[in-house]
């Protein structure tokens, strides 16, 4: 099976402007799956189960599917052209047009002009995460260290969808910052292990967290992580940067190059440097609970509709850098939804309709198979309001909803 999921990729300004105004400043995304070699897929995200592994031998399996991104992931060398990037369906059905160049082409007609002022891109995208088993401990640098690979630094976000989770893995426990009274001494110590091979026991010095569906965590740039073994939908910053503190996970080794990745070479085999990649006191912060997790809550605006014909939630809320809702529209109902800010959606359950569009969730979807569950809003389209009916009689429509930097509705800023 080819290595790409399409094959006709072609930017044009027609098609771009013809996709923009078919679909009322709403477009439609084709799916962008990513593999990973050191993953174990979980087979949650709506792929076909002969298609989890269309890559050549040493690529991996697709863990993840990436949503209303403007970047390519960063595998290595065989890494495709397009992988990690979002794709426009061109409505005259030829063409599938590059989200990055769709960006480029309409700016703050699309994405508003704050957002395309401050950053000259999508800053940031979303990620179906779905994984057998637990991920290695690891860290994504701040903007400061990132710097120096010349990459962007990498805030993320996590929600447990129950729409998407019809079993929880192997290890439903996420390791998530130090106990309090870690110390740096400590973490070294278990890095030095790395070399020597087997299990260095670095998530020994973290506390474990049971994963709640409908819940989730904030994880700033510096903060260490080992996601649980759930399917998990992700916003974050438009970064493929990172650093594996882990040497076993997905009982086998972690490759040492990876504790590696996104170091400058002159700091290759310094492990005071990547002590130096973790934001310390947000790591051993003893209400890490208190300031990291999220549960969600309605909106102003879906508690003053009364909740009867939908309800909205924000689901993602703490971090300056993006945020995301999730909404429910009840069985046989239309509503208009209107927000401040451009953003991306995924239909999680049922069908209908989404502006000038229809719109399903995925149930089953081939590698290389276009779908309707994914689109992106325009902020002036958002603004206008978009309609969405649910054309079944017993089941919501549930969609979500992630935005770029300082949601206006929130009113954070970085």
């Amino acid at each position: 099976m080819a290595s790409e999921a399409y094959r006709n990729i072609a930017s044009t300004a027609s098609g771009m402007d013809r996709s923009l105004e078919a679909g009322a400043g709403i477009v439609r995304l084709a799916p962008a799956w990513v593999p990973r070699a050191f993953c174990t897929p979980g087979r949650r995200i709506r792929l076909h189960p002969d298609d989890y592994f269309p890559f050549a031998q040493t690529r991996g399996g697709i863990d993840e599917r990436w949503l209303s991104s403007a970047v390519r992931a960063d595998n290595g060398p065989l890494t495709g052209a397009n992988e990690g990037l979002s794709l426009v369906v061109d409505p005259d059905g030829k063409n599938l047009l590059p989200f990055d160049d769709f960006i480029s082409h309409h700016r703050g007609d699309v994405i508003g002009d704050r957002l395309w002022e401050r950053h000259n891109k999508w800053p940031m995208y979303s990620k179906f995460f779905d994984n057998q088993q637990a991920l290695p401990f690891h860290v994504h640098h701040t903007d400061e260290k990132a710097a120096l690979v010349d990459k962007l630094g990498k805030p993320e976000a996590y929600y447990y969808s129950p729409h998407m989770n019809n079993h929880m893995g192997d290890q439903p426990i996420s390791f998530l910052g130090f106990q309090p009274n870690v110390s740096r001494e400590q973490v070294r110590e278990r890095l030095a292990r790395f070399s020597q091979g087997g299990d260095n026991h670095i998530t020994d010095l973290a506390f474990g967290y049971r994963t709640q569906l409908g819940t989730g965590w904030d994880i700033p740039s510096g903060v260490l992580h080992a996601p649980a073994s759930v399917a998990t939908y992700e916003p974050q910053a438009a970064s493929d940067v990172l650093c594996m503190c882990e040497s076993w996970s997905n009982n086998r080794e972690v490759p040492e190059e990876l504790l590696w990745k996104d170091v400058p070479a002159d700091k290759h085999g310094d492990l005071d440097f990547i002590i130096g990649l973790l934001e310390w006191e947000l790591n051993v912060d003893p209400h890490f609970v208190a300031n990291r997790f999220m549960v969600p809550y309605s909106t102003e605006q879906s508690k003053a509709d009364g909740e009867t014909a939908y309800v909205e939630k924000w689901v993602v809320f703490r971090s300056p850098h993006f945020s995301a809702k999730e909404l429910a529209v009840k069985p046989g109902q239309t509503v208009t939804i209107t927000d401040q800010d451009a953003y991306g959606i995924i239909a999680v359950q049922g069908h209908g309709s989404f502006g000038a569009h229809e719109v399903a969730a995925a149930t089953l979807i081939r590698f290389g198979q276009l779908s309707q569950d994914e689109f992106f809003v325009s902020e002036s389209a958002a603004r206008f309001g978009v309609r969405i009916t649910n054309s079944s009689p017993t089941d919501d429509l549930v969609i979500l909803k992630h935005f770029g930097p300082e949601n206006s509705e929130l009113g954070l800023h970085v």
